[in-house]
Order: C-alpha cells, then sequence, then structure tokens
C-alpha cells in the first residue's frame, strides 16, 4: 500500500494550523518534517519546523515523519524525542563513520522511535545495505537535501529499482520512501520502482484540492 508523506516546508506561518487541519481532513498518512541546520544544507528550518511539528502534535494524531538535514545529528534525536514523532531520519553522508552512524540507530531506537536512514542522489545505494537489517525505512532523495520545488533526478528512479532489488532478494521488510520533485506525473515510474512512501510538499500544499490531490499520487 502506498502512503504519502506531505512535507509542510512550503507552509506558510500565518496559515500553518489551518493547513495542518485540512490536511489530516485530506487523510496524509503523515507530515514530513524537513529539518535543516544552514550547515549541512544551506537553508535553516530548525526553529520553524520544530514550531510546527509542536503545533500538529498538539491539533492532530497524523504521526510525524522527521527528516534530518544537519551536521550534529545526536542533538537534533535529542531535540524531537519530547515530540515522540513515528519515525526520525537522517543522512548517512552527515555521520563520520558507520560506528556512528550505528550509535545514532541504537540512540532512536532505545526511545521507542523507527528509524530511517537518508541518502543523497550522489550517493551509492550500497553504501546503506549494511544497516538494513537494523532499521525500518530508507529515504531515497531524488533531489539534492535543502531545497523545495526543484525537479526530481531522473537516475534516482535506477538507485530505488536496485535497493528494492536488493531488499527482495534478502527479504528484509522495510519501507522505502522517496522525496524531492514529486508530482502526480512522474510520481507512478517511483511506485514502479519499489517506493511505498511518497514524500510530496509543494504538489499537494500549493494544489486546489488535497484530497484530490492525494488520492491521485496514491493511485
Amino acid at each position: 500500500m502506498v502512503e504519502i508523506s506531505t512535507s509542510i516546508l512550503s507552509v506558510k506561518k500565518e496559515e500553518a494550523a489551518h493547513t495542518f487541519y485540512n490536511l489530516e481532513v485530506a487523510h496524509t498518512d503523515y507530515f514530513h518534517i524537513d529539518v535543516m541546520d544552514g550547515k549541512f544544507v544551506p537553508k535553516n528550518t530548525l526553529e520553524d519546523m520544530h514550531e510546527y511539528a509542536n503545533t500538529i502534535k498538539h491539533i492532530s494524531n497524523i504521526p510525524l515523519d522527521v527528516h534530518l538535514m544537519v551536521e550534529d545529528i545526536r542533538e537534533n534525536i535529542l531535540s524531537y524525542l519530547e515530540l515522540e514523532p513515528n519515525i526520525i531520519s537522517f543522512q548517512i553522508e552527515a555521520a563520520k563513520s558507520k560506528g556512528e552512524i550505528k550509535e545514532l540507530i541504537n540512540q532512536i531506537k532505545e526511545n521507542n522511535i523507527k528509524v530511517g536512514l537518508a541518502i543523497k542522489p550522489g550517493t551509492d545505494i550500497s553504501e546503506i545495505y549494511d544497516f538494513l537489517p537494523y532499521i525500518h525505512m530508507v529515504l531515497v532523495m531524488t533531489v539534492e537535501p535543502g531545497l523545495g520545488g526543484q525537479k526530481l533526478i531522473p537516475e534516482t528512479i535506477d538507485k530505488v529499482k536496485k535497493l528494492k532489488q536488493y531488499i527482495d532478494e534478502n527479504n528484509i521488510e522495510i519501507d522505502i520512501e522517496v522525496d524531492g520533485g514529486i508530482k502526480e506525473n512522474n510520481v507512478e515510474n517511483l511506485i514502479d520502482a519499489g517506493a511505498n512512501i511518497i514524500v510530496a510538499g509543494t504538489a499537494i500544499v500549493d494544489s486546489d484540492d488535497y484530497s484530490q490531490t492525494i488520492e491521485n499520487l496514491k493511485n
């Protein structure tokens, strides 16, 4: 079953609570929280995203899907623990070693939160294979992380296919999430490749009918 994680990166502050309510009514499966520090990626959303996530926890039962695009992964994990997200994903490129990646995975799991590992378009998917038995989701970035509104990089579809093939061959149960430039006219290619969680931001938030757009992305 395909699920939709709506990125709230482009939501206007003055319309935030109203938008979150409408997205819940439209049956988004998750709220995708894009946490950026202005270091690992150029944009800084630390304050806004924590504020948005906190608002959602007070007004909605829709689970939080937190994506950390930060240099200090450990500190940002700690800042989201109290909000009890469904899952926290972090970029493997931000970790200093495989040992640190394993430590961070354990830190998240010890708090009864699911773990995702995110990977940039230019990083080989095989870099993530060793960690698959210990995590719940792989987040394949289909654009360079850090900015909304980019066009999907076509080569990332093959990366999803390769990951799905490896998962099936090794009988691993894990979600594949994709994020970046995903619209109604390209989502089918990603689902066919093996993705089962679709992150969409502007495609949903800028649409006239959230419910219809979410339905179209799923089907």
